[in-house]
């Protein structure tokens, strides 16, 4: 059909070119390549990934593509990327985008594995595979701009695994040259394969909404180039019969106009949150905040004393999924608002080793745990573009100590810095490689636009 919100998307997916990328998309959008790649090899290195990799090796029939961290083992490009994708989500340390969702590794990896897949004489070159990177994250965006739900932390559907999948399929035809036809059966093929629930958040299986939407997006692609057919409506408002609309409770969908003059990328108007360390994005704020009453504290009794503490108070959004007591394993911590504000209380900051075993169990930290009581103003939305954290220290002296944060360092309205950005890949990608090669990708991404063969990456 012609005229549809679907069509419209296909003939956006088919369109695209690399002169319709304004040098801030490029920009940005490599900036969340390197990270991507970074936050992916040091994910290499958790259980949960290497969990997924053994899995996948049963089944590593045609193996021609690479895997995060592991020199010299290879998979079947769908189970590289899904192995890749379940790395980029296994700390949580994946950037984030408004709407709520994880951008990069839902497309990233697929490409990545598309682009070995292909024979030598049809390999993309590297202005081809960013310009299918950011078809993928256009797609993303426009889909979560289809319900006011997706402006907010999410209850029933974990978004990566949603629009995500679509994403990946929508990345993946552009890179293989599907025709609109086949990128409109891509992604009815990929709303058939999305969708994971949101009671698996801080568990194993978290990763794997990841994973699956990066691999079941390549699959969808796949299955489209070579004659699988779907419904042509599957993202338009049909009533009586859900397509897409199954994931939101208000759907308004809208087409997507041509790519050209008189269409604006969505990571034109706005820039991705990158974490300065492995959590849910929500924590970030909390520990700002719990950073900031820290000094205060530090000026007022001349060192961190957590016996001079009666109350911890916490306000932060309704959200019950991050709010979590007493966590018990490094995935709930990475999910709980009172352990990272305790942590960054107790330690001063908080970063990979803030989630050991040995550091989620300290008796200083649970005793901190113990003191600490939540409430949630009515202006403290679940929005990440809205939200924030407040941390208040009531003192057994009487005195109260608070601190704020409304916008944490590398939120979309205040980006990491160039050298943040490099800092935070250098230290994940140093966990696995040399340095010879760490400065190779970082080369390698800057000078995207001139690779001649994208498989290199």
């Amino acid at each position: 059909p012609e005229d549809t919100v679907t069509s419209s998307f296909a003939s956006f997916i088919r369109a695209a070119r690399p002169e319709h990328l304004s040098p801030t998309v490029r920009q940005r959008s490599k900036r969340m390549i390197l990270d991507s790649i970074g936050v992916g090899l040091v994910g290499s290195t958790t259980r949960v990934f290497d969990i997924a990799l053994r899995y996948c090796r049963l089944y590593s029939s045609v193996a021609v593509s690479s895997v995060y961290g592991k020199p010299g083992v290879k998979l079947s490009p769908t189970l590289a990327a899904f192995t890749n994708g379940v790395a980029t989500h296994s700390m949580d340390f994946d950037d984030t985008w408004h709407p709520a969702t994880h951008p990069s590794g839902a497309i990233l990896p697929a490409l990545l594995a598309a682009s070995q897949m292909l024979p030598p004489n049809t390999k993309p070159n590297g202005l081809d595979f960013l310009l299918a990177f950011n078809v993928g994250l256009e797609v993303q965006g426009r889909l979560m701009h289809f319900s006011t739900e997706a402006h907010d932390i999410p209850k029933r559907f974990h978004p990566p695994s949603v629009v995500g999948t679509l994403g990946s399929a929508a990345a993946t035809a552009k890179l293989l040259s599907l025709s609109s036809a086949q990128c409109c059966h891509a992604l009815g093929i990929a709303a058939s394969l999305a969708g994971a629930p949101m009671a698996n958040a801080a568990t194993q299986a978290k990763p794997l909404h990841v994973g699956n939407a990066t691999r079941l997006g390549l699959e969808a692609a796949l299955l489209a180039g070579r004659g699988m057919e779907a419904n042509p409506l599957i993202l338009d408002d049909i009533p009586g019969c859900s397509g897409f609309s199954a994931f939101y409770s208000v759907y308004q969908p809208k087409p997507l106009s041509a790519p050209g003059e008189r269409h604006e990328f969505l990571l034109e108007k706005q820039d991705i949150a990158f974490k300065r360390f492995p959590a849910h994005l929500g924590m970030h704020w909390v520990v700002d905040a719990a950073l900031s009453v820290r000094n205060l504290f530090i000026n007022y009794a001349g060192s961190f004393s957590p016996s001079l503490i009666r109350t911890i108070v916490l306000k932060i959004p309704v959200s019950k999924y991050i709010n979590r007591p007493f966590p018990s394993s490094e995935h709930q911590a990475r999910h709980s608002f009172q352990f990272n504000a305790c942590a960054a209380l107790l330690d001063g900051e908080v970063g990979l080793g803030s989630f050991s075993e040995s550091s989620i169990h300290r008796p200083e930290l649970r005793e901190l745990l113990d003191k600490v009581v939540v409430e949630h103003p009515e202006d403290n939305v679940a929005n990440f573009d809205k939200m924030y954290g407040e941390v208040a220290l009531l003192l057994h002296s009487g005195d109260v100590l608070t601190g704020k944060c409304d916008t944490f360092y590398g939120h979309w309205r205040k980006p990491l810095s160039k050298e943040s950005l490099l800092k935070k890949f250098r230290s994940n990608a140093s966990h696995v490689l040399p340095e010879e090669k760490i400065e190779a990708i970082i080369t390698l991404v800057d000078n995207l636009e001139n690779l001649s063969d994208s498989s290199q990456l």
